[in-house]
Parts: structure tokens; C-alpha cells; sequence
């Protein structure tokens, strides 16, 4: 592979757009539709991909992001958030929705009223619901009580939301779609019994997307999916053929059983929850296992020694999660083979606000 430089993020375009395509597959063959969170790539070029599969629009993180994809002509967006909106925030969602359709997360009535005093009306909420994440969101049935808030305020009331959050530990994915599954169902009906028909109920998490579990979500927001990482490996959700991104890193130290490689945490981030079982892997090695990381270092446990690299070797690092790695980068590299094919901006990186 011709490339300068280490550490790199490489995207496979052949497994990403199997991704892409598998998951709008799912969420149609269930009768929803797909948001995919554009968090995980920040990237134009890979939101127009899964648009053009057939995702109905992006799902953001921030004001930010939001202003970069609607900058790109991207037109149908929600921020998945229950902000806090004040006079200065406020004036960008109101550019906003002179754009896109925009649609902001709330989960109490003084952020409801807090969101139409300082951006106005034009503005679509979803009430966030807590699905057992325990993070943000109101118990599902107090959902109808801040939507009648929120449309007491003058904004546009277009359903619930909830992230089931608590599908990221081990064995929990299966029983963490079932809770999201009933808590959606009772929010929606508080919305009915007051007065609301909810028009959107939107769920999923990477974990939990692709699981055939009954549920009355008529939309789903993963993010990792279209990458994968070692999360979802460890988690049982994706398998190694599904990883599209790896981050390329050079052998730059050796001995016995440990490999040194010049990505560390300012390449690959440092996420690792206490079910992980390293911060990270390497393709095509399934028992070595990243056992430490320093900013510009990762230590290697490689057990193999027919395949242990050599130095000045690359190898492929599947980080743990990949969010965080894509966010530290300026740009990503896709391939198809060992050929470089094109180079893709992170054009949100960075977009906090």
C-alpha cells in the first residue's frame, strides 16, 4: 500500500458499503426506516453513501455537526440531545431552519420552553425517553407530560426517541432492545393520551440495530455500524469481516511476545469499558490484544510467534471505538484491496458545540 505515513485511517469501501447496505436492508425488511448517526464518520462522503442507499436523513450530535451537513446540502437532520438553548445557540438553530427540516432532542418542559423563547417554533422536537441507559431522557411515561409542554410552547411535537445505551456490556444487547422496545411503546401512548399522535418513535444503538426484536420504533439511529470496531466485535455484534476501518501503524519496537506500534491514543483514542478485554485489536490476529496505550504508543500482547511482525512491519489496528479515532483524524483513506482509491475530509471533526 502506497502511503507515506503512520498511523492512518483506513476505510475499506467494499465492507463499508456492504454496511451501508445491510443495515437500510434491515431496518426496510422491519418497516422503519433508517437516521444513521453521522457522528461516528463526520464525513460528507459517507453520509451521501448511506443517503443514497436509502437512509432518510442523518442524526447528529451537535449544532455543529449539524451546520457542517447542512452546509453540504444535507436537509433532513435531528440532534439526537436534549439541549440547553440560550440566546447564542439559539440564533444558530434558527439559521438552521431556514435550510433543513430540523428536528431537536428535549427531555423536560423548561427545556422546552427554554428551546422556543431563544430559536422559535419552526423547530420539531422528539421527547428523549430513558430506556434503562439512565443518562438522559424522562421515564416513558412522563413523555406525554413534556410533550404537552413543549406544544404548549408553540413547537412542533413529532414523537419520542431513547438510545438503549446499557446494550454496551457483555450479554446485555438481546434484553437492552427488548426494554427500549416496551419503554417506546408506553412513551408513545403517554403522547396519545395526550393528545399527540406520534408521528416518529426512534431507538437503536449498533448492538442492538440489527436484532429482530418486536418493537413499534418506526426509526433507527445506529452510528458504529458502518465501521464497526472492537466493541462490537467483543459485544458479538459485528464480526471481523464486517470492520471497514482500521487505523494503519508501523512495528517501531519488539521483544518476546510484545509488539510496540506508533499509534496510541491520539490515534486510536482511549476508550476501553471494563468488559473490554484490551484497547483495541489487530485484523486477522483474534488473540492479540492492545494491553496498553501512551499518546503515541500501543503496546501489543501477540502470543503467535509464526506471525509476530518485524520491525518496520504495518499492521492493522482495529480501535476500540471507533467514534472517538475518526475525531481525532484529518482525514480518512479508503481502499479497495491494497489499493487507495480516494481520500475523505472528517469534515466534522472537532464540531463539539
Amino acid at each position: 500500500m502506497d502511503l507515506d505515513t503512520t498511523p492512518a485511517l483506513l476505510v475499506d469501501r467494499d465492507v463499508l458499503d456492504r454496511n451501508i447496505a445491510r443495515m437500510v436492508a434491515s431496518a426496510r425488511s422491519r418497516g422503519m426506516s433508517l437516521r444513521p448517526h453521522a457522528k461516528t464518520h463526520k464525513c460528507l462522503e459517507i453520509a451521501r453513501r448511506q443517503l443514497d442507499a436509502g437512509a432518510r436523513g442523518l442524526t447528529v450530535a451537535t449544532v455543529s455537526e449539524a451546520e457542517v451537513f447542512a452546509d453540504a446540502g444535507f436537509d433532513d437532520l435531528f440532534v439526537a440531545y436534549p439541549l440547553w438553548v440560550d440566546t447564542a445557540r439559539g440564533a444558530r438553530l434558527r439559521a438552521l431552519t431556514d435550510r433543513v427540516r430540523l428536528t431537536i432532542g428535549i427531555d423536560s418542559e423548561s427545556g422546552a420552553r427554554q428551546l422556543a423563547d431563544h430559536a422559535g417554533t419552526a423547530i420539531g422536537v422528539l421527547v428523549e425517553i430513558d430506556s434503562g441507559h439512565h443518562r438522559t431522557g424522562v421515564r416513558p411515561e412522563q413523555a406525554g407530560t413534556v410533550a404537552k409542554a413543549a406544544r404548549s410552547a408553540g413547537l412542533d411535537v413529532r414523537g419520542v426517541f431513547t438510545f438503549p445505551g446499557h446494550s454496551y456490556a457483555l450479554d446485555a444487547p438481546d434484553n437492552a432492545a427488548r426494554d427500549e422496545a416496551g419503554a417506546l411503546a408506553t412513551a408513545a401512548d403517554s403522547l396519545r393520551t395526550a393528545g399527540i399522535d406520534p408521528s416518529v418513535i426512534s431507538g437503536g444503538s449498533s448492538p442492538t440495530a440489527l436484532l429482530d426484536v418486536p418493537t413499534t420504533a418506526t426509526e433507527l439511529r445506529p452510528g458504529v455500524y458502518v465501521f464497526g470496531d472492537a466493541q462490537q466485535l467483543e459485544l458479538g455484534a459485528a464480526a471481523e469481516a464486517d470492520i471497514a476501518l482500521t487505523a494503519l501503524a508501523t512495528v517501531v519496537s519488539a521483544r518476546d511476545e510484545v509488539v510496540v506500534l506508533d499509534a496510541g491514543s491520539k490515534a486510536l483514542g482511549a476508550d476501553r469499558p471494563a468488559w473490554a478485554t484490551g484497547y483495541g485489536r489487530i485484523l486477522g490476529e483474534p488473540d492479540a490484544r492492545i494491553t496498553a496505550l501512551s499518546e503515541h504508543h500501543a503496546t501489543v500482547h501477540w502470543p503467535n510467534p509464526s506471525t509476530r511482525p518485524h520491525l518496520g512491519q504495518r499492521v492493522r489496528v482495529i480501535p476500540n471505538h471507533v467514534c472517538n479515532a475518526v475525531n481525532l483524524a484529518d482525514e480518512l483513506i479508503a481502499v479497495s484491496g491494497d489499493a487507495v482509491v480516494e481520500r475523505w475530509k472528517v469534515a466534522a471533526r472537532g464540531c463539539n458545540t
